[in-house]
């Protein structure tokens, strides 16, 4: 298995911080930094700026939001940070959700899968170095009407490359898209034992291009903490997926919610959530079950977190995106250090 990081300083804004941890988790050997995007910082410019600061980490977008740039600026985009970065550039995408897309960038949150297939599909045209020509249900490009439609379309004047794509999906249909299109998967809200609520349907897309799960690189968040007190941290982790439960979503459509209710948490899930939108946010975080927190962590003694990277391993898992915990630099990197060695352990096992 392999091990990425989040990007991130001591504080928000501190991007010195965050390029000297970048660079320290490379050479610690850390496989990948992924940048994030919300209502705040976008994802790319700090990559960029972490780009000028590293030599080897790949560096992705975790994630890039569908819906807030073109199809063709995501593709202009993702060229000018592989140029920028020699190559290192992962393109990850997702839908966010309606608060977001609609609520702060002012587009409708609507046919969330069809627009993912066509973006992706209209970046591959353009990254090849293609004319952009393309008639989907969402996208027409050229738009019709345009000077030199139809059938004019503009290629790239960048150096065309290819730019891997992964995609943070968790309902069925965008699960098997990512399977057909994708190179990679970002799985949040994964709970290794139930690891084919979500694989099923990745292989099932996977096959329609005569591909398998080998050919993608399936990629879990986990929040990380070296503890012996180990019930303390599981509950405060576990309150916040009250938040999570509460208001990542509406009442009618919370992705991960549904997630979680697939994974044979729906009872706990719908009370978290009805609790949270009556405004009784500590009864919602108390009901959250510590399983959750710990299935879906990496939290406790060594021993502990070596006998939950075997299960990520047998599940499938490549990459742990691993949320470390620690107030500065030096103590996210030296939990870091003792995650890589324990997962150098699992392993040799083979």
């Amino acid at each position: 298995m392999r091990v990425a990081v989040g990007l991130a300083g001591t504080e928000p804004g501190d991007w010195e911080g965050a390029a000297t941890f970048a660079a320290e988790a490379e050479r610690l050997g850390a496989h990948s930094v992924w940048s994030s995007e919300a209502w705040g910082f976008d994802a790319v410019s700090p990559l960029a700026f972490v780009a000028a600061r590293t030599r080897a980490i790949r560096l992705g977008t975790g994630i890039m939001q569908i819906g807030a740039r073109t199809p063709a600026m995501v593709a202009m985009t993702a060229l000018t940070m592989q140029s920028v970065s020699g190559g290192r550039f992962i393109l990850g995408l997702g839908t966010s959700g309606p608060q977001v897309i609609e609520g702060w960038h002012g587009v409708p949150f609507d046919r969330p899968v069809r627009r993912t297939r066509e973006l992706i599909e209209i970046v591959r045209t353009v990254t090849r170095g293609d004319r952009l020509n393309y008639d989907g249900e969402v996208y027409r490009l050229p738009l019709p009407g345009a000077p030199g439609a139809p059938g004019r379309g503009i290629r790239t004047s960048a150096p065309v490359t290819e730019v891997p794509i992964y995609v943070a999906a968790l309902g069925p249909r965008n699960l098997e898209l990512t399977g057909e299109l994708c190179d990679g998967w970002i799985g949040t809200s994964f709970i290794p034992e139930t690891a084919e609520v979500f694989l099923t349907h990745i292989r099932a897309g996977a096959a329609r291009t005569g591909r398998t799960l080998d050919a993608l690189d399936l990629q879990v968040p986990v929040a990380v903490e070296f503890t012996d007190d180990v019930d303390e941290v599981a509950r405060r982790h576990a309150r916040g997926y009250a938040f999570t439960f509460g208001a990542m979503g509406s009442r009618s459509q919370n992705f991960y919610k549904d997630a979680f209710a697939r994974q044979g948490f729906a009872d706990e899930a719908n009370e978290i959530q009805r609790l949270w939108l009556e405004g009784k946010r500590d009864e919602a975080a108390d009901r959250v079950p510590i399983e959750i927190a710990l299935k879906t962590n990496l939290l406790g003694t060594p021993d502990m977190i070596r006998a939950r990277l075997r299960v990520y391993r047998d599940a499938g898992v490549n990459t742990l995106r691993a949320g470390l915990r620690g107030s500065t630099i030096d103590e996210r990197l030296e939990q870091l250090e003792r995650l890589l060695a324990l997962i150098a352990e699992v392993d040799a096992e083979g």
